[in-house]
C-alpha cells in the first residue's frame, strides 16, 4: 500500500527522513514523495514534489549499488550537507564551533577501491555490495575512480580464478598507482604454492604493478609508489592512502597552514606511509609513529630519496593500546594526529593532558572527532577552526582538520 510523505532533512547517511521519522533512501528535503513502508524503512515509488536541489545521477548502478547515496543532490547541497553533518556531531559533543566551507577534494576520482568477488550462477562476478546487503551488485568500472580503477573488476575477475571463482567470498582491494594497478587479495586464506605461483601468472599477464594476499607480497616488479606533491610516497600492500589524490593535498596544505613557521619539533601520530610526515620535514624535524612496519618502512625509503627534509624519526607503536603520554608528548612544539575511523581517544586523553601548545586533529568520522575534540577542550584546549574535506563524493563521509591551541603552557 502506497502514500506520500514530506521529507523534513537528510540524515548521516544521505537518506531521507520523513516527518514522522521514516527512512526513505534517495528523497531530498522539501519533496513529497510516494512511498511503500517497511518497518521504519520506506521504498521510494515515485516523487510527486522533487527539490531545487535534484539532479539526475549519472551512474548505471545507482539506487542498486550501496556505494553512492546522493548522486541525485547538487554538489553545493552536499557540500552544504556535509558541514552540517560536522557541524551537528560538535554541538551535540558541546562545542560551539562553526565548521569552515567544506572544501571539494574529489579531484579526478578515488584511486583506491574495494571489489568483492561472488560466485552467481556458477561464474566469478566482480563488483560492489547493495546497500544494507550481502547481495553483490556486478559492475563493469566505477564512474567515480580515476580512470585507470576503471579495469578493475576485470582484474578481480580474472584473479578469481586460481581462487575457486569466487565460490569462497572473496575482497579485491586496487590502488591506482604510479607502476600501475596495486591489488591486494583478502578473505581467502592461505594458497597452496601452486595458487600461488597461478596469481603472479595472471598478475604478469595483467601487467599489475604488485600483487599481494593478505599484505603478504606475491609479486612486485618495482618498488610501487604514488606521486604525493614534491615527493613519492610508497605505501605497504594493502595499506592506507587517502582516497584522493586532491585530498590528500587539501589535508596537507590545511596541516602546514595551521603548523606555521615557529614548530622545530613535531610529532605525526598515526602516521601511515608518511605524506604528512614528508611534507611537514620541509620545515621542523618529524618524529613519526605508526603501527604498521611495512608502513613505516614505506616513509623511510620516501625520506632517504628526498632532498631538503629535515629529520624523520620513526617508531613502531599501538597508540590505541600504549599512546603517547604527556611525558613523550611535552618535548614537541605540535602534535598532528590522523586515526581511523574510530578515532583516536586514549590519545586525546593524553594530549588533554599534556603541554603540547598545538594540537592538528584529522579525522574520517565527525563522531569520533567531536568525541576526541571534547576531550582536549575539557583538558583546556580551544578548537580554533574546523575544516570538511570531502573527498568521498555522494558518500555519507567526510573528512575533516580541526586546529586546537592552547592559550599558555599550564604551570
Amino acid at each position: 500500500m502506497s502514500e506520500t510523505v514530506t521529507i523534513r532533512d537528510l540524515g548521516a547517511r544521505g537518506d531521507g527522513i520523513a516527518e514522522d521519522g521514516t527512512i526513505v533512501p534517495y528523497a531530498l528535503p522539501g519533496e513529497r514523495v510516494a512511498i511503500r513502508r517497511e518497518g521504519r524503512r520506506a521504498e521510494l515509488l515515485g516523487i510527486e514534489q522533487a527539490s531545487a536541489d535534484r539532479v539526475a545521477p549519472f551512474c548505471p548502478y545507482v539506487m542498486r549499488c550501496g556505494g553512492c547515496r546522493t548522486q541525485h543532490l547538487t554538489r553545493p547541497a552536499e557540500l552544504a550537507w556535509k558541514r552540517g553533518l560536522i557541524a551537528q556531531a560538535l554541538s551535540q559533543a558541546g562545542l560551539d564551533v562553526e565548521p569552515e566551507p567544506a572544501i571539494d577534494a574529489h579531484g579526478a576520482g578515488r584511486r583506491r577501491l574495494t571489489l568483492h568477488v561472488r560466485a552467481v550462477e556458477g561464474q566469478a562476478q566482480a563488483g560492489l555490495m547493495e546497500a544494507r546487503s550481502h547481495a553483490l551488485v556486478p559492475i563493469d568500472h566505477c564512474p567515480i575512480t580515476v580512470p585507470a580503477l576503471h579495469p578493475a573488476p576485470d582484474v578481480a575477475r580474472r584473479l578469481a580464478a586460481p581462487l575457486g571463482h569466487g565460490r569462497k567470498p572473496l575482497d579485491v582491494a586496487v590502488t591506482a598507482t604510479d607502476q600501475g594497478l596495486d591489488v591486494d587479495l583478502r578473505g581467502h586464506g592461505p594458497v597452496s604454492a601452486g595458487v600461488g605461483a597461478a596469481l603472479v601468472r595472471i598478475a604478469g599477464e595483467l601487467g599489475l604493478a604488485r600483487l599481494s594476499l593478505h599484505g603478504e607480497r606475491l609479486m612486485e616488479a618495482e618498488p610501487v609508489s604514488v606521486t604525493g606533491g614534491a615527493t613519492r610516497l610508497y605505501p605497504s600492500p594493502g595499506g592506507f592512502l587517502q582516497a584522493t589524490a586532491a585530498g590528500q593535498a587539501a589535508l596537507t596544505d590545511l596541516t602546514l597552514a595551521a603548523l606555521g613557521p615557529r614548530a622545530r619539533k613535531v610529532a605525526d601520530l598515526f602516521a601511515g606511509c608518511g605524506p604528512l610526515s614528508l611534507a611537514m620535514a620541509g620545515r621542523a624535524a618529524i618524529h613519526a609513529v605508526e603501527s604498521d612496519a611495512a608502513a613505516l618502512a614505506g616513509l623511510d625509503r620516501a625520506a632517504r630519496a628526498a632532498t631538503g627534509l629535515k629529520r624523520i624519526t620513526t617508531e613502531r607503536r599501538d597508540l590505541f593500546r600504549r599512546p603517547l603520554l604527556p611525558l613523550e608528548l611535552d618535548a614537541f612544539d605540535a602534535v598532528v594526529f590522523d586515526p581511523p575511523r574510530a578515532g583516536a581517544e586514549a590519545q586525546a586523553r593524553q594530549l588533554a593532558a599534556s603541554r603540547v601548545p598545538l594540537v592538528i586533529g584529522i579525522a574520517c568520522d565527525a563522531g569520533t572527532f567531536a568525541r576526541d575534540a571534547a576531550t582536549l577542550a575539557a583538558g583546556g584546549y580551544r578548537l580554533e577552526a574546523v575544516t570538511p574535506v570531502d573527498q568521498f563524493r555522494h558518500a555519507g563521509h567526510v573528512e575533516m582538520v580541526g586546529v586546537f591551541r592552547r592559550a599558555a603552557r599550564r604551570p
